[in-house]
């Protein structure tokens, strides 16, 4: 595998992945063939973190592959530069997540997102969830915050959530791109 190119790579997955969804394939079972699923390891992804932005691009018309790009860039870049380029065998359980309305110094989803945002880093998330859902989409939105951009906080800040609160909470206040 090549690190200098491997967005391209990601780029024809993307395409073939949209195709495929287009054409028909609509489940992530078969969806992508052992060569491709070995390409996603290598760089700590799987089908769902492809089949679950796919879905969402062609029903909800967001995400755009600029952000699956830029979300699971840092992604990769935490699996090869924290973890070693070694999986974790852990999975989060979604039932266990805060509920959708749950607040944290008065902003809504916030309680949600902070474990979801640690499990994307760490490929902890079950296939049932997705990091940059519908509900996530609406926070970032709301607060002026790319996905990919909070993961980027959530890592530097992964052990203090109270960092976290406090970047977002600056960012409400400050709406300028």
């Amino acid at each position: 595998m090549t690190h200098y190119n491997y967005q391209i790579q990601l780029k024809k997955i993307w395409d073939e992945a949209i195709r495929r969804y287009r054409a028909g394939h609509q489940k992530p079972e078969g969806f992508m063939n052992a060569e491709t699923l070995d390409f996603l390891a290598k760089i700590g992804l799987n089908t769902m973190d492809v089949f679950d932005y796919v879905e969402d691009s062609i029903t909800h018309q967001e995400p755009d592959f600029e952000t699956f790009l830029l979300v699971h860039a840092v992604r990769r870049d935490y699996f090869l530069q924290k973890q070693g380029g070694v999986p974790s065998k852990q999975r989060i359980d979604s039932t266990k997540l805060p509920a959708k309305q749950n607040k944290v110094r008065e902003i809504e989803w916030l309680p949600r997102l902070l474990p979801k945002a640690l499990a994307k880093l760490r490929g902890e998330l079950p296939s049932e969830t997705m990091y940059g859902c519908g509900g996530d989409r609406r926070f970032f939105k709301t607060h002026n915050i790319h996905p990919a951009e909070f993961l980027t906080v959530t890592w530097a800040h992964e052990n203090e959530p109270d960092m976290i609160v406090d970047w977002v909470e600056s960012r409400r206040a400050n709406t300028n791109p």
